[in-house]
């Protein structure tokens, strides 16, 4: 089973502020649907609660550590990591693919890098304050495959990169 992590973030690595995201690029929230559609994905719970709902066409596991939390229908939730990682492998199994997706937030995405063969990144072009930030990506761990620059529609006209790394073998 591939782990892939599927994420948007400026060039300093920012994620977030206040649990959700400081820009609004729909340019970046049709490549997460394109990337995540038919796959189960994993997130904490915080990600989640910014969501509000179960995303249609994907198998959601979220990532809590309260006990107490109730999960919507069609939620999973999961206490431990390897939890999380059985819940979804076996998502991935009844629909019949071979990859997971880890969509946030900070904590999750530090626990899971370890473990991911790919990263799907939107790289935003921008500098701003938050509270949220990616793990530092390391060149010796993960090599660039591919990079495509745009510029967003409307009036933010936000400058940003579809950023695709794979694992290095000895990696």
């Amino acid at each position: 089973m591939e782990l892939n992590i599927v994420v948007a973030m400026t060039d300093t690595g920012l994620i977030g502020v206040n649990n959700s995201l400081p820009w609004h690029l729909p340019e970046d929230l049709k490549q997460f649907k394109a990337r995540t559609l038919g796959h189960p994905m994993i997130m904490g719970r915080l990600t989640y609660d910014s969501i509000g709902r179960p995303l249609p066409g994907r198998l959601t596991v979220v990532l809590t550590g309260n006990k107490d939390w109730n999960a919507p229908e069609g939620v999973r939730v999961a206490h431990t990591l390897d939890d999380a990682l059985a819940l979804a492998e076996a998502c991935a199994e009844e629909l019949g693919v071979a990859q997971i997706m880890i969509v946030g937030g900070a904590r999750v995405y530090e626990q899971f890098l370890p473990k991911v063969k790919r990263l799907f990144v939107t790289e935003v072009h921008t500098q701003l304050e938050g509270d949220a930030y990616f793990p530092e990506i390391d060149r010796r761990i993960w090599v660039e495959t591919s990079r495509q620059r745009y510029t967003s529609e409307g009036a933010s006209a936000l400058e940003y990169s579809f950023v695709e790394y794979l694992r290095r073998e000895n990696g």
